[in-house]
């Protein structure tokens, strides 16, 4: 292993609310210094703090503005900027479209607008968002999910995660998915639902996909995470995994994927 490692740190994998032992959806993906926050999900900024300052991010990534994918973005600007973080420059935040818009909504209750871009440096996403931070380069694809919403590939010199975000089964993730090492994919609803996957069809997505590793996230109230992998693993042979709070994964290539 070298420093360089893509590393997925899970926050939280809660829906639709936090549990008592587990924020909603929020990811720490690192690799050497590079640090990302992927999914702000409800109650994921203390966790977070286990491992990095809001100051020591390189950037945030939204999949799309449902709370328990990036409320805590509230308070990250809070943070930012009326406590004891000193940013050098605003967080590079990318999300869907209206995003600060969005936040600006929740937080202004004044005649002036609340300053988003003061905390912010905001990136709105399209299918097809390419950019490289720090060590890792991550790109964006449009997911149906019936808003706007993204899945997300994160690529880094020892390997390649992508992230579903909330979707249904689409070709658009199946393709961002294409060999990757690990695909962390949501597993929501134990019968189909408009807008995610069931667990059956996150083992289908991984198997058209040819991934080498499956972590199933974002498992509902309906199923626990062990029916949730058992129920992945009818439709996929690979190794699966689920993503527990506080567990770490190292993304390496194919085989070596396992949790710390």
């Amino acid at each position: 292993m070298t420093d360089e490692l893509l590393r997925l740190t899970v926050l939280g994998s809660a829906t639709p609310y936090p549990s008592a032992d587990n924020p909603c959806s929020g990811y720490l993906l690192s690799s050497g210094s590079t640090r990302v926050w992927v999914d702000a999900g409800s109650g994921t900024l203390g966790p977070l703090q286990r491992y990095c300052g809001l100051d020591e991010l390189d950037a945030v990534w939204i999949s799309h503005l449902h709370a328990d994918h990036s409320a805590d973005l509230l308070t990250a600007f809070y943070g930012a900027m009326y406590a004891d973080i000193r940013l050098d420059a605003p967080i590079p935040l990318y999300g869907p479209p209206g995003i600060a818009d969005r936040l600006a909504g929740f937080l202004t209750n004044a005649l002036v607008r609340s300053p988003i871009e003061s905390a912010f440096d905001v990136t709105e996403l399209y299918d097809g968002h390419d950019v490289t931070v720090g060590s890792v380069r991550l790109t964006s694809r449009e997911v149906a999910h019936g808003i706007p919403a993204f899945a997300l590939r994160a690529e880094a010199a020892g390997g390649t995660l992508v992230y579903s975000g909330d979707t249904a089964p689409c070709a658009s993730l199946t393709a961002l998915a294409d060999s990757c090492d690990v695909l962390l994919c949501e597993a929501d609803s134990a019968e189909p639902v408009e807008g995610h996957h069931t667990p059956e069809d996150a083992g289908d997505t991984a198997g058209a996909a040819r991934v080498g590793r499956l972590i199933v996230t974002h498992v509902g109230r309906s199923l626990t995470p062990q029916q949730a992998v058992a129920r992945a693993a009818t439709r996929f042979n690979g190794p699966i995994d689920h993503a527990a709070p506080g567990l770490t994964f190292d993304i390496t290539r194919r085989d070596g994927n396992r949790p710390c």
